[in-house]
């Protein structure tokens, strides 16, 4: 059911009861169904036995399916008219007590179950709103070891403060940001960055919490308390953009509130014109709307099992309904329209300062850092065969770059604006900007050489973009990184899109999407953990790789394989379950006011409309189902 007993809600207190509310739906509808059938069996082995208190032994079994079923199920949704939250889901409540005030107690025991097991059904699908936050939580440590007094206790993360000297034992994450003082080893740091480096470490060297150690022990210094921590950022920041994520109207919600009000109707005056009860309750029995309690999250299950044959897996089913009406593209740059892999591509050495030596003096401070240019400096080194040496101290400030010394001799590697503001007389020494990736480096104080980089584009991307409008009608796109204007400008130009943010924090691109989801639903596309809260923000988030737990948990999809016609084919698959679920519930729906009619007249008890309403859900399942069928096509991107 989509009115979502059990789906998302737009507070933290709500979400944290929502997966004990999935399984008690679980529990009612087992309890339904075996109270039913138990009630069949006594009414064939004992139909004569005689009442007690007006109740006979057939009864009971459903009074227990009421009792310990309908009432759970009522009071959820009490709750949910005290938080103003109406949906189709209603009609059920309101069959549930007045099959119980009429003494038609096996009506009653069939709209639990249909309630519940439509409920059950749709929490298979689902996922828990705030697991991001969960699985951040779950990856730090409660405790550290810090030196004292000349020996290594073990204390409770929140006791540790500035300026306190920890171990980090091999394997083990890291408690806090700090600074390396002694010992060598790498440090996973891929759920901050979305990619697979281990970054090596030395004395000087900063580590950052979250991070996973490598094989060896290191010495640190912490530079702030864990509450203060970049892990400690990313987290209050998608603490907060979950909690200012707006509850989206769901396909069965927008549906509900048009047939609710009907059925009422129809039930009351069929009430007030023959002064029976009965005939109310028969039609509002007939009336509960199981083809959207059940067809849809069917629909939806198989989309889910579709998409997941096709390397795509979705987090939230939320995005199978909201995709198609997505209106604007936000990408992000690194890993999605490019592939997110640096090149070195050229190397301008100045003079006396041979490429081999700079390049192998590079690479052995560069393979101390975590900047995704780094690697790729290291990469080109052993691509030439070139021996790196161990670094005596490394320092590393963000925005500023990484020096250290290397055989002797001071390596400073930089950017061109960090020189610029220092002094005029450098600009006049470097090569010309150009639109790719860059950095500077220097020797002993000298200028040694510039190195350029390009991360390569996707082939597809332009292409991709291009056809969005078209056949998805989507109205704008966008370009959102973090990375220098130049070289998000030239990607963008390149690709087709004309709207560009640069130089973006994460902070910013969670702004810039809120702002944009505003106005009109967004799908955002980004991979590695400074994406997530964009990700959470959007109406439809979706993730590229599935090297990254944290983005992956934050999105509403993950594309496993990374390829921009996955993203084309979710698409389709959202539009299609989305038709089929409108088929199956409009269908449904259609039939169930056939039969709120005949059940108006009279003609209807309410047993016979509650059967009548399951083969209506037969049918409305059947058709449901067919969105787990593959189609001849999936994706019109390859042939525009």
């Amino acid at each position: 059911m989509m009115t979502d007993l059990a789906g998302a809600s737009s507070t933290p207190a709500v979400k944290a009861h929502e997966p004990q509310i999935s399984r008690m739906q679980g529990w009612i509808a087992a309890l339904a169904l075996a109270g039913i059938a138990l009630h069949l069996i006594l009414r064939v082995a004992a139909p004569e036995t005689p009442p007690v208190y007006g109740i006979t032994l057939p009864e009971i079994p459903l009074l227990i399916v009421l009792a310990f079923g309908g009432i759970p199920l009522v009071l959820v949704l009490v709750g949910k008219v005290i938080r103003g939250e109406f949906g189709s889901d209603m009609l059920a409540g309101i069959s549930i007590v007045a099959s119980a005030l009429l003494d038609e107690y096996l009506a009653g025991a069939l709209v639990v179950l249909m309630l519940s097991g439509g409920e059950a059904l749709e929490a298979y699908a689902t996922r828990n709103a705030s697991s991001v936050l969960q699985a951040l939580a779950k990856r730090m440590p409660t405790r550290a070891h810090r030196r004292e007094n000349g020996n290594l206790a073990e204390v409770s993360l929140e006791s540790v403060q500035a300026g306190d000297t920890l171990v980090v034992f091999p394997h083990e994450i890291c408690p806090v940001d700090g600074r390396v003082v002694s010992g060598h080893g790498t440090m996973d740091e891929s759920y901050l960055t979305g990619e697979p480096y281990h970054i090596t470490k030395a004395p000087g060297t900063e580590v950052l919490s979250g991070a996973i150690n490598g094989d060896t022990a290191l010495t640190i210094e912490c530079i702030r308390p864990a509450s203060d921590s970049r892990y400690a950022r990313i987290m209050q920041v998608m603490r907060e953009s979950e909690q200012r994520r707006p509850r989206l109207r769901r396909l069965g919600d927008q549906l509900g509130a048009l047939y609710t009000p009907i059925a009422v109707v129809i039930a009351l005056g069929a009430w007030g014109l023959s002064g029976d009860p009965i005939r109310f309750l028969s039609v509002l029995v007939v009336a509960t709307p199981c083809p959207l309690l059940i067809a849809i999250p069917v629909a939806i299950i198989g989309s889910i099992s579709l998409a997941a044959r096709h390397a795509i897996i979705i987090k939230d089913p939320v995005v199978l309904e909201k995709i198609s009406e997505c209106r604007v593209a936000i990408f992000d740059k690194t890993g999605t329209l490019t592939y997110g892999r640096p090149k070195l591509t050229e190397i301008l050495t100045a003079e006396g300062f041979p490429r081999e030596e700079v390049l192998a003096l590079a690479a052995s401070l560069e393979q101390y850092s975590k900047h995704p240019l780094a690697g790729a400096i290291v990469e080109a080194a052993a691509e030439a065969g070139l021996r790196l040496q161990d670094a005596d101290e490394v320092r590393e400030m963000p925005g500023e770059g990484i020096r250290g010394r290397i055989g002797g001799r001071q390596v400073f590697v930089t950017g061109r604006d960090v020189l610029a503001k220092r002094s005029a007389e450098w600009e006049e020494r470097l090569p010309e900007v150009s639109h790719g990736l860059e950095c500077v480096t220097l020797v002993d104080g000298e200028y040694a050489a510039t190195f350029r980089f390009r991360d390569e584009m996707r082939p597809e991307g332009a292409h991709f973009v291009r056809h969005l409008s078209p056949q998805h009608g989507f109205d704008r796109s966008l370009l959102v990184s973090g990375d220098r204007e130049a070289e998000v400008a030239y990607l963008a130009e390149r690709v087709g899109i004309t709207e560009v943010y640069a130089g973006q924090s994460p902070e910013q691109k969670l702004a810039l999407v809120e702002e944009e989801t505003r106005r009109a639903p967004t799908v955002f596309l980004g991979d590695g953990i400074n994406d997530a809260p964009a990700l959470t923000a959007a109406t439809v988030g979706i993730a590229f790789g599935s090297h990254s737990e944290i983005t992956g948990e934050a999105a509403d999809a993950v594309i496993l394989d990374s390829a921009l016609e996955k993203v084309d084919v979710l698409m389709h698959i959202g539009e299609r379950m989305r038709r089929i679920a409108l088929q199956s519930a409009l269908g449904g729906m259609a039939l169930s006011v056939v039969g709120m009619g005949l059940a108006a007249m009279g003609m209807l008890p309410p047993v016979a409309g509650a059967l009548m309403q399951e083969i209506i859900d037969v049918f409305a399942v059947l058709n449901a189902l067919r969105a787990a069928l593959p189609p001849r096509s999936l994706s019109d991107y390859a042939t525009h």
